[in-house]
């Protein structure tokens, strides 16, 4: 070798210390080009989780309604009436950099894969999508080629996208966030683990043949940050095919249906090398594969690129010698090639043969070995300025800034005018969202509310994430994001079941990241079991950097909730004529509401403070109170506070029932706080005169406060302090600001 040569090993992305370790498990020998490989792809980050798994084991998993926890292609809960709920988030970051249609597209296709593998007919996706600032022609690209991807993946394979949320950062300009969530139903009888057991069955490879797209995707572009250059890495990101994923679809779930599979898994990261390896160590089995049996769609391929491709629309199914036949034959009726490729064995070794089982063997691991990978303790060290940052007084900055520049109505319409507040219709009309006539609360809503067809209870589903939060105290910040996705919940009457997690998080070699993370799963894990919401499954994507600048620690939460019966409705956020309007929040406020880390002060530049510090009991006692409401049919509306703050808030409103509104803020509050402050389990409830006595005593308690603010009427957005006008604008002028912003912004 070369002086200034770089070893196979380190272009592969493994220190000379993972290289050791590989030697060790190979008793003393050196692993041949094909086997380094294999190691590569599945000991990477994102394949491994080799930085985070010794936090990712404090959150609480279990439950009596939880069948299936993290581990499995998807989490599972009971739902009633026999059936279960498949959950799963996942994120397709780097790959959506890169190629944004692409990698956008394949990030569904590949989630909706994790369900169905499980045996569940996938019913609706979820995004959750985070961009830097639309005054960058880049991020305007990303933007519209992220959202087309998703629908054009998403409207073709038949499953609708109800839902999510896009946010706009000057963090995430040079690494946008793209999170996928996906729900799929079953019935009890059909769930199945990925295992590969019993002696003699066979591995069938079903779906679309393996290519060249995809070597290194996912497991080597999610496990580096980014740099000037990465455009280059353009051919290891997937390329899709919905109609493929439909037949499959299909495919797999009467393959399941008829009891013809062991096990199932679908081929994601790693491809071949992982699906193989990790279904037969599950099973407590060895596994030999053909390579010359994989169906190729490309000539001249080499054992190492089909073994580590990571081709879309591939699946993996066990199945013993007698049902083969029954196999191959349902495969061919839905179009979809098929390929015995492996056979399962006693021996607990991946082998992998050259041509046939009587040819040479060109890798021979432990089958444990590629699963295992390394388990980094990594230096967690608290950022020293972050103390100096939380002691900022936000406040006084911006009421500074704001002495004699702008009134009121300019920094209202500009507020609802930034990307992250104003209407995402631009984003959710190009996706179907009613698909199987299931949608009873559309997108656009504090949360999706779903009917389930063989099930008497609901379902309701929110992603949220504010990174913002996580960046002035990542403990804090993660208790107000998990108690924000639970008022979501409030909104639409569901009570918090389950949790999905993706945790999207910068270099993990840096000591601040890993202390920051630490104290999200810290926060989320507390608040998940005061709700007796169980963490079920979820997702690591560290590197998300650009130029080795981190992005904001962002979690983002999918929460999975049930309504007891449909047959009321829910309120929406439209309220009626002459209503009163009240705010419902915890008593225990001192803190509950900032400035720091809100949209108003992010538009001003200021991204000091410290975020929202919540007493967990006492919020989600407000978060129960209000879900109550959502079945006494005794409310109009009910809205959570949420990004923008109250004014926000009721603006939205207003604009959902062409109504205006005349709301008096408290007096000894500072106007700034009380207009744009940010807080979770805060909500804004419309109710009559005639219900208004019952409604707040069934509120109000030692940890719940009910007060009156205003009442609904009219075509003028007024508020008012002390009996002195803070704001006074029109409702159509409110309206066409918010509703036309986000397009703009997008095509200016």
């Amino acid at each position: 070798m070369e002086r200034n040569e770089v070893p196979l090993h380190r272009q592969l992305g493994l220190t000379d210390e993972e290289l050791s370790d590989i030697i060790d498990t190979l008793d003393g020998r050196e692993p041949n080009d094909l086997e380094l490989a294999m190691f590569s792809v599945m000991w990477s980050e994102h394949c491994s989780y080799k930085s985070s798994r010794q936090y990712l084991k404090n959150f609480p998993t279990t439950g009596d309604h939880v069948l299936v926890g993290p581990g499995e292609g998807a989490g599972v809960i009971d739902i009633g009436d026999d059936m279960g709920l498949a959950i799963r988030i996942e994120s397709h970051n780097h790959p959506s950099a890169i190629e944004p249609y692409q990698g956008a597209a394949t990030g569904v296709g590949g989630i909706i894969r994790d369900i169905f593998s499980m045996g569940a007919r996938p019913i609706a996706l979820l995004d959750s999508l985070r961009f830097g600032t639309l005054d960058d022609a880049r991020t305007r690209y990303l933007t519209e080629g992220v959202v087309s991807g998703i629908s054009g993946y998403g409207n073709a394979v038949g499953v609708p996208t109800v839902g999510g949320e896009v946010m706009f950062d000057q963090c995430y300009t040079g690494n946008p966030l793209v999170n996928v969530m996906c729900l799929g139903v079953l019935p009890h009888s059909r769930l199945t683990l990925a295992r590969a057991s019993g002696d003699g069955n066979l591995a069938v490879l079903m779906g679309s043949s393996t290519g060249r797209d995809g070597i290194g995707g996912a497991s080597i572009l999610a496990s580096a940050g980014f740099d000037e250059g990465s455009e280059t890495k353009r051919p290891s990101v997937q390329v899709g095919d919905p109609f493929t994923e439909k037949k499959l679809i299909e495919a797999c779930l009467e393959l399941l249906e008829s009891g013809l599979a062991v096990g199932v898994q679908d081929l994601g990261a790693a491809g071949i090398s992982c699906a193989t390896s990790e279904t037969a160590a599950a099973g407590g089995m060895g596994i030999d594969v053909d390579v010359a049996a994989i169906h190729l769609r490309e000539k001249g391929m080499n054992p190492t690129e089909i073994m580590t491709s990571e081709s879309q629309e591939r699946m993996l199914a066990i199945v013993t010698p007698e049902n083969l036949d029954a196999v191959l034959a349902l495969a061919k009726k839905w179009e979809i090639d098929a390929s015995v490729i492996g056979k399962v064995n006693n021996s607990k070794r991946f082998r992998i043969f050259e041509d046939g089982f009587d040819s040479a063997i060109i890798a021979d691991v432990p089958v444990g070995a590629l699963g295992d990978g390394p388990l980094y303790d990594r230096p967690a060290e608290r950022d020293p300025g972050l103390v100096q940052r939380q002691s900022v007084d936000v406040r006084a900055r911006l009421k500074e800034k704001l002495v004699d520049t702008k009134t009121f109505e300019q920094e209202v319409l500009a507020v609802l005018a930034q990307p992250t507040i104003a209407s995402k219709a631009w984003v959710y009309s190009q996706y179907d969202h009613q698909l199987f006539l299931q949608t009873v609360v559309k997108p656009g809503a504090d949360a999706t509310l779903i009917r389930i067809h063989g099930a008497s209870a609901g379902v309701g589903i929110t992603v949220d994430g504010k990174g913002r939060w996580c960046a002035l105290d990542p403990y804090h910040g993660a208790v107000a994001i998990a108690l924000e996705a639970i008022a979501n919940l409030a909104c639409v009457g569901a009570t918090p079941k389950a949790v999905v997690n993706n945790l999207n998080f910068g270099n993990p070699e840096h000591a601040s990241v890993m202390h920051s993370f630490s104290e999200v799963v810290r926060g989320v894990s507390d608040v998940c079991l005061a709700s007796d919401a169980p963490v079920v499954g979820g997702n690591v994507s560290f590197y998300n950097e650009s130029n080795s600048v981190d992005i904001d620690p962002t979690p983002v939460l999918g929460v999975v909730g049930t309504v007891p019966t449909l047959e009321n409705g829910v309120p929406g956020v439209a309220w009626n004529d002459d209503d009163v309007i009240v705010l419902v929040e915890p008593t225990a406020t001192t803190g509950s509401t900032t400035l720091a880390g809100s949209e108003f002060a992010t538009m001003h530049g200021e991204r000091e403070g410290m975020c929202p510090v919540l007493d967990i009991e006492s919020s989600l006692k407000t978060c129960e109170a209000v879900r109550e409401l959502c079945f006494t049919n005794s409310i109009s509306a009910v809205h959570d506070i949420s990004d923008g703050g109250l004014i926000t808030c009721i603006a939205e409103m207003s604009c959902a029932s062409d109504l205006g509104f005349d709301v008096a803020i408290d007096p000894s509050t500072c106007t700034l706080v009380s207009l744009f402050g940010e807080g979770p389990a805060r909500f804004i409830v419309a109710v009559s005169q005639e219900e208004l006595a019952s409604m707040t005593d069934s509120v109000v308690s030692e940890s719940v406060s009910a007060t009156v603010i205003g009442r609904v009427g009219g075509d003028r957005c007024a508020v008012t302090k002390a009996g002195e006008s803070r704001l006074d604008l029109s409702v159509e002028e409110i309206k066409e600001t918010w509703s036309s912003a986000l397009e703009k912004a997008i095509h200016q």
